[in-house]
């Protein structure tokens, strides 16, 4: 499949054209290649098809540049784009707060191309004096550098996970594997992630490794075993195989998944016993007395089956575990966009999907107009959308907004409009570097507003590129213990906000979350899988979540 291909150099188009302030087309050109990202079905597979104008946002002239590309390896607008604009794009715009119009001011005047001209130039205190940009701004760009600098080598656990479920799945089909499954951090649902780890029973070795070193998308084999290898994928980072007897299949999958302080600890209990814990199995001197199963492995050293996620050393191996909350419990998503407020499908498409993914109902959360890049709505926008809900039949949809909480505490809505919602998200989505006191106080001011349900992404964090608001957290929680405010769990891999360490506070303290993916397309809901992941990392149970409730209890708990 191409389409991560085709995905990437319409979104880089896009970015282009907003550097040119070309109305209109950047935001098709984005919206494909959204599209095209998430879809299933191979791009190549729909334009044999002809059927390339059925994508969102796909018109007749991203159709022939999608044609262009798939017959020739380019386009010829981007690369006109990149002979006068020869910077990279991905890089810089990768950096909070320095968007394609920005890049293009600094290339024009400092002719920045890359990130060493810019930590170059920004460290000379060149960019300060350009118009738009000052003291602030480059103190931003250089903290925005050390992001990258610290969490290089690491990936976004949603931007792993696609390819090496691809390659699972093929190893999974092979008539030779017998037993298999990922370990490592991917297993235990880490934020970010060094590279895959996939663990394997096979009876024959040596055909399941030549097989997964020639799969398409390797880029280059680091090793190559008999039971064993390692490969550089196209997308920049590496997949390791390692195939074990199936009689240690348990004890090594529990030793590769992790993490290393947690097998710390299991090994210091295994000997508390009188026994050896390794990757081979348990050990009572030199006879093996488990080793096939994990269950089997921790029932030895005296524990209950562990789930990966909790593997961590915080407290597993001494504490009742939860009763961790499942996809399988979700039974809404209540954070999702809509074509209202330029998201990429209608209301009732939306419901469709949520209806295909088996559950109970939607919440449609739409920006409201402090967020004017967003196509935020109005009051009346508000008032209509609510009759054009209503109207929905087919699947049980609720309104709600999410509202911006500006810097005093209050919202962009009146509460007239905001109380005839169903219900009310709200979040900080501009001034993010106030004081601790300040940004607090602002957060609890906008709870104790008695129309707000819900805080949205409540850190403000996105990962590997904005730390978290200034906050003081044990004041957020009583707060929201007191007003009754749900906090949310943003599932948006970028975000995944509240996190772990958040979320077990949240829980502790008595305070409800929801778990959303704050979708701006229906495919985007799919990425729930990440926010129930980060949840179990948080030790949440489904009492905890208030979208495991039914449709009647949820209404009532808002």
């Amino acid at each position: 499949m191409r389409n991560k291909e085709v995905s990437k150099i319409l979104s880089n188009i896009a970015r282009f054209l907003a550097m040119d302030n070309v109305a209109f087309k950047p935001q098709a050109y984005e919206r494909a290649a959204l599209g095209i990202e998430s879809m299933e079905e191979d791009i190549e597979n729909l334009y044999s098809e002809k059927k390339l104008k059925t994508i969102p946002g796909v018109g007749e002239g991203i159709a022939k540049a999608i044609e262009e590309y798939l017959k020739t390896g380019t386009i010829r607008i981007y690369e006109e784009y990149k002979k006068k604009l020869p910077i990279d794009l991905d890089a810089l715009t990768a950096l909070e707060g320095l968007g394609a119009k920005r890049a293009r001011v600094l290339y024009q005047k400092l002719k920045i191309r890359s990130i060493k001209d810019l930590e170059r130039a920004a460290k000379n205190h060149k960019i300060a004096p350009v118009f738009g940009f000052g003291e602030k701004t480059e103190k931003n760009i250089l903290e925005g550098i050390q992001f990258l600098k610290r969490d290089k080598g690491r990936f976004l656990l949603g931007d792993i996970m696609p390819t090496v479920k691809d390659v699972f799945d093929r190893l999974a089909s092979l008539k030779e594997v017998k037993k298999i499954s990922l370990a490592g951090s991917l297993r235990r649902m880490k934020e970010t992630i060094g590279d895959g780890d996939i663990l394997i029973v096979s009876t024959f070795p040596s055909k399941v490794v030549n097989a997964f070193i020639n799969f398409p998308g390797v880029e280059k084999v680091w090793a190559k075993g008999s039971t064993k290898a390692s490969v550089r994928m196209k997308e920049g980072f590496d997949i390791d195989l390692r195939i074990v007897p199936a009689k240690s299949y348990g004890s090594a999958l529990q030793y590769f998944t992790g993490s290393k302080d947690h097998n710390i600890r299991t090994r210091l209990r295994a000997m508390e016993k009188g026994l050896k814990l390794n990757e081979y199995g348990v050990f009572r001197g030199s006879k093996m007395i488990a080793g096939r199963t994990e269950k089997e492995v921790y029932s030895a050293i005296g524990l209950p089956f562990i789930p990966p996620e909790l593997r961590e050393d915080h407290g597993e191996l001494n504490f009742p575990l939860p009763s961790l909350v499942e996809m399988k419990d979700i039974k809404g998503d209540l954070h999702c966009h809509s074509d209202w407020d330029g998201g990429s499908d209608s209301i009732k498409d939306m419901a469709s999907y949520a209806d295909s993914l088996g559950y109970e109902y939607l919440g449609i959360a739409d920006h409201t107009k402090f967020l004017r890049i967003e196509h935020g709505l109005d009051e009346k926008q508000l008032l209509k959308q609510r009759e054009a809900v209503k109207k929905i039949t087919s699947f049980k949809v609720i309104q709600g907004c999410e509202t911006n909480i500006l810097t005093n505490g209050t919202c962009d809505i009146k509460d007239s409009v905001l109380s005839q919602l169903d219900y009310v998200i709200a979040g900080v989505h501009s001034q993010m570097k106030m004081t601790k006191e300040e940004m607090t106080d602002r957060i609890i001011r906008a709870m104790k507003n008695p129309h707000i349900d819900i805080i949205a992404h409540p850190t403000g964090r996105l990962i590997q590129r904005r730390d978290e608001f200034l906050l003081d957290f044990d004041k957020i929680l009583r707060a929201a213990k007191e007003t009754g405010t749900i906090l949310e769990i943003n599932s948006n891999p970028l975000r995944l906000d509240l996190k772990d360490v958040n979320i077990r506070r949240a829980r502790e303290a008595g305070v409800k979350m929801v778990i959303n993916t704050d979708s701006h397309q229906k495919e985007q809901m799919e990425l729930m899988e990440y926010g129930v992941a980060q949840a179990r990392r948080g030790w949440a149970e489904k009492k905890d979540i208030v979208n495991t409730y039914s449709l009647n209890k949820l209404l009532e708990c808002l």
